[in-house]
C-alpha cells in the first residue's frame, strides 16, 4: 500500500473530478486539512465561482474519503523545524511535509512552486497516481 500526503488543493480536485481512489493507496492529511478545504470552498461560493450546494458536494465528497487526519506533538515539532529551516512565514504547509516524512511514501501537490520547494526532502507524486 502506498501512503500520500495531500492537501486541500488535491482534496478538492478529487472531489471536483470525483476520483474513486484505489484501495492499494491510503491518503493522509494533517488535521488542518479539513479546516483549509472549508476555507477554500467558503471562497470560492463567495466569489460566485460555485454554488453552496456545490461546496457542500465537495465537503461531503472529501469526508467520504479514507483518509487519515493527523496532528500530533512530534508532527507539530517536525513542522516547526521544516519552516525554520525553509525560513517559511508560517508552519501551514510545513505539516503536510512533516506528515510526509514521518508516516508517508510521497506527497501530491498541485503547486509547483511548493513542490520544488520540498522535493529535496520528501519525494514528491504526480496527481495521476492516485487519480
Amino acid at each position: 500500500m502506498t501512503k500520500y500526503v495531500i492537501g486541500p488543493d488535491v482534496a478538492l480536485r478529487l472531489a471536483q473530478d470525483v476520483i474513486e481512489i484505489s484501495s492499494k493507496h491510503e491518503l493522509l492529511a494533517p488535521t488542518l486539512m479539513r479546516s483549509q478545504l472549508l476555507a477554500l470552498l467558503y471562497q470560492a461560493v463567495r466569489r460566485g465561482e460555485m454554488s453552496k450546494d456545490e461546496a457542500n458536494r465537495h465537503l461531503n465528497y472529501v469526508r467520504g474519503l479514507r483518509m487519515r487526519l493527523l496532528g500530533d506533538r512530534v508532527l507539530q515539532d517536525v513542522a516547526w523545524k521544516i519552516a525554520d529551516q525553509l525560513s517559511w512565514a508560517d508552519t501551514y504547509e510545513a505539516e503536510y511535509i512533516a506528515l510526509t516524512q514521518l508516516q508517508a511514501d510521497a506527497f501530491i501537490t498541485l503547486n509547483s512552486e511548493l513542490a520544488s520547494k520540498v522535493k529535496n526532502l520528501v519525494t514528491v507524486a504526480a496527481f495521476e497516481d492516485i487519480a
